[in-house]
């Protein structure tokens, strides 16, 4: 069967689509998913372009959503014709993160091989059923992007209507937070350097918008916008090149939710001004499975749908990276076969 591999030690003139052997029946707790969709991933890219070195052939992508073909013994939650999406950390069920995570050794298309790929047989809890009534495309966002921005506003930000969120850019996470925000009943300010996207992110109920490139202190801004009181929580997907201007930006006792290194890998972090705001800055990465069937459960119930960018082939996987690299994707970047 066909997959998308990245030879070491990486690159995207380096990914290619193979034949693999196709796995076999499922054994006792597997079920055999037929897959149909993945999103692309900021971590996902890190690993095609070589950036986290992974085994030659890896086949790529987290992210993976499609149709039970098939359940092994003792299966009881999944039966065929199930439309279900994979798990991050497929060995985090539930709990505190330092129970079952501590690197990306059994991480789809990282550690072990991903979902690119037209059959998979893994552990049933490896997914969890999709939303209902959504393409593959659209469930395979909720893998990484979808359940990192629930888990950064629910689970550890204990979000609560009439809170104030800022989501910095609008890919896939802070496009994400910015509907489980409004969900929930939260105002949102979105962050961009481009007008156009901050006039869709209007449209999709962004309360206040802000142009980082035409407000340097952007985060002074933001705190006039709410009265001189400061966002509740922040979306910190930028690192070190934005993590100060969040912390001016959050109120005293705030939560900043620490997801992405856009800017780099280190950095200064003006403590004196973090201790000051007495403000809990807290690094996430992705959530449980347990966390991920809540989210499911929600998008359920409020019937919202993300916003997908652009679509590609399989065998397009590298162009689908070089559109996420060139950031004019509003949303996330897809394939689906």
């Amino acid at each position: 069967m066909k997959a998308a591999v990245v030879r070491a030690p990486g690159g995207l003139d380096r990914i290619e689509l193979r034949d693999i052997a196709e796995p076999g029946a499922p054994g006792t707790g597997e079920i055999r998913v037929e897959l149909h969709g993945t999103s692309l991933n900021f971590h996902d890219l890190l690993v095609a372009n070589g950036a986290i070195p992974t085994a030659d052939a890896r086949v790529l992508m987290a992210d993976g959503a499609g149709v039970v073909s098939a359940v092994g013994a003792g299966v009881t939650e999944f039966k065929r014709g199930d439309h279900v999406v994979s798990c991050f950390f497929p060995q985090w069920t539930d709990g505190s993160p330092w129970q079952a995570v501590g690197n990306f050794a059994q991480t789809p298309g990282d550690g072990v091989d991903g979902f690119a790929t037209l059959h998979a047989v893994r552990p049933a809890s490896a997914f969890t059923l999709a939303p209902r009534g959504w393409s593959h495309a659209e469930a395979a966002t909720i893998t990484t992007a979808g359940l990192t921005a629930w888990r950064a506003l629910v689970a550890d930000g204990g979000l609560k209507a009439g809170d104030t969120v800022l989501t910095l850019g609008t890919g896939g996470v802070s496009i994400a937070a910015l509907q489980i925000a409004r969900m929930m009943g939260a105002s949102v300010i979105v962050t961009s350097s481009s007008d156009e996207k901050l006039a869709r992110a209007k449209a999709l109920g962004a309360d206040q918008v802000v142009n980082y490139r035409q407000h340097e202190k952007w985060g002074a801004l933001v705190r006039d916008m709410t009265g001189g009181k400061g966002v509740d929580h922040v979306i910190e997907v930028g690192g070190p090149g934005t993590l100060a201007q969040s912390i001016d930006a959050v109120r005293v006792g705030g939560h900043i939710a620490l997801i992405g290194v856009l800017t780099g890998r280190e950095g200064t972090v003006p403590t004196s001004v973090l201790m000051a705001k007495q403000a809990r800055l807290q690094g996430l990465i992705v959530g449980s499975r347990r966390q991920q069937q809540d989210y499911v459960a929600a998008l359920d119930q409020a019937g919202i749908r993300p916003v997908l960018d652009r679509t590609f082939a399989l065998d397009e996987l590298a162009d689908a990276f070089r559109h996420q690299q060139a950031g004019a994707h509003f949303g996330k970047v897809c394939a689906a076969w």
